[in-house]
């Protein structure tokens, strides 16, 4: 784990399961365009959140790479789920605008619903194909010009799945922050 402090925010890096964050507000999918189970986060999280979740995000579907919405947490120890649809690496462009936008919306729909703590995946570096170190720098990128505004949010924690991840988001955030 790492942390660091940025103005009123703690930023944390953790290796888990993001849809296994009880200390959390709200957790971010990696969503899909149609909010539907998946592979990778959208597959964990909704198999952790239960059938529920599907019939909750269906009428917000269609979502648009860079959108965010928000549902509640069903069977998840959180209160919300902020879904984030981000860039198929390749296809979807600008991909560094669009998964900005990813980091941007949700915060902003953390910030509407007053949310405190939220907990990010590295979204788009699954199957979506998103080189993960140009990924952190741009999600780290996003969030440093995000946090001055930021009102209700105070912890932002990236859960990672692999200790490559780990690694190069603790050095991608050293870069950002130093």
């Amino acid at each position: 784990m790492k942390e660091i402090r940025v103005d009123e925010v703690q930023l944390e890096l953790r290796r888990g399961d993001i849809a296994n964050q009880p200390d959390m507000d709200a957790v971010v999918n990696a969503a899909n365009a149609q909010l539907r189970t998946g592979g990778g986060v959208a597959g964990a999280i909704h198999r952790a959140a239960g059938p529920e979740l599907s019939e909750e995000t269906c009428s917000m579907a269609p979502i648009k790479p860079g959108e965010a919405v928000i549902s509640g947490g069903h069977q998840l120890p959180n209160e919300y789920i902020i879904h984030c649809l981000g860039p198929v690496y390749g296809r979807d462009k600008p991909e560094d605008k669009l998964l900005g936008f990813c980091y941007k919306n949700a915060l902003k729909v953390a910030e509407d619903h007053g949310i405190e703590r939220i907990a990010f995946p590295a979204i788009s570096t699954g199957a979506f194909g998103y080189p993960p170190r140009d990924a952190a720098h741009v999600a780290f990128t996003t969030i440093q010009n995000e946090i001055p505004q930021l009102q209700s949010v105070k912890l932002l924690r990236f859960v990672l799945w692999g200790e490559d991840a780990m690694r190069i988001h603790q050095d991608v955030m050293d870069e950002v922050f130093s």
